[in-house]
């Protein structure tokens, strides 16, 4: 069964390679959508793919990479739409 997360993560996400880890446990899994960082601190992730690996994937956000400090975690489930091909770090909002 196909699902979807949207993920917002509080904490110190950012500037940890966040992002980057993310994309790299999304890829290993099959799991498709985005990450970026958001204007107020937080990072915003959508995950599309089979249930369980969505699942690990909101696991993963839950403690992030090794110099992340999460502190909350809010998760949205949505109707999976297949719009996504890969996993992808979006920019929008980064300091750079």
């Amino acid at each position: 069964m196909k699902v979807r997360a949207h993920v917002f993560v509080s904490g110190r996400v950012q500037g940890v390679f966040f992002r980057s880890e993310t994309r790299h446990e999304a890829t290993r899994r099959n799991v498709a959508g985005w990450v970026q960082n958001t204007s107020d601190g937080k990072v915003e992730a959508v995950f599309e793919g089979e249930k369980e690996d969505v699942k690990k994937m909101v696991l993963f956000c839950q403690r992030g990479p090794p110099n992340a400090k999460v502190t909350e975690i809010h998760v949205q489930w949505e109707d999976y739409t297949g719009k996504f091909r890969d996993f992808k770090i979006r920019y929008r909002y980064g300091r750079w």
